[in-house]
């Protein structure tokens, strides 16, 4: 399972380093607002449900800490192949085109154990943010 703080299930975006670090200042700065996730590999493999509109995510940096809060939007299961242009737009990381897009994730996937096909199940979630900051909650301990 994901870690929890104050409750809150995390949102680490990325790989630990720079590419997390890019990716929660595009969260921070309002411009990135949707993340995409691999159904039968990352949640599967974690034994995570799906989020769920109206929840809650603590975004962490490298050290699980928090530095936001962002709230579900919308969640979209979806095969690769499917994956949409407004939807990849919004995940605000500078894509040009669906095909590149769908080239960097296969890449990035591929780099962390999970290669991807068209039929692929993605998760699409799309989040605004609630708070940069604590939010008010808790850093406790992490849970589980």
């Amino acid at each position: 399972m994901w870690p929890r703080i104050g409750g809150l299930r995390t949102l680490a975006l990325g790989t630990p380093g720079e590419l997390r670090t890019t990716l929660n200042t595009l969260v921070l700065s309002g411009v990135k607002t949707a993340t995409a996730g691999l159904l039968t590999d990352e949640y599967a493999t974690e034994n995570e449900e799906l989020e769920h509109v109206g929840e809650r995510l603590v975004l962490v940096d490298d050290d699980d800490k928090l530095i936001g809060v962002v709230e579900v939007t919308d969640v979209e299961v979806v095969r690769f192949a499917d994956v949409s242009w407004d939807f990849a737009r919004s995940e605000g990381e500078g894509d040009r085109s669906i095909e590149e897009w769908r080239e960097g994730h296969r890449r990035y996937w591929a780099r962390v154990g999970f290669p991807v096909d068209d039929d692929s199940q993605v998760v699409c979630i799309r989040f605004r943010l609630v708070s940069a900051g604590d939010g008010g909650i808790s850093t406790g301990d992490l849970g589980t």
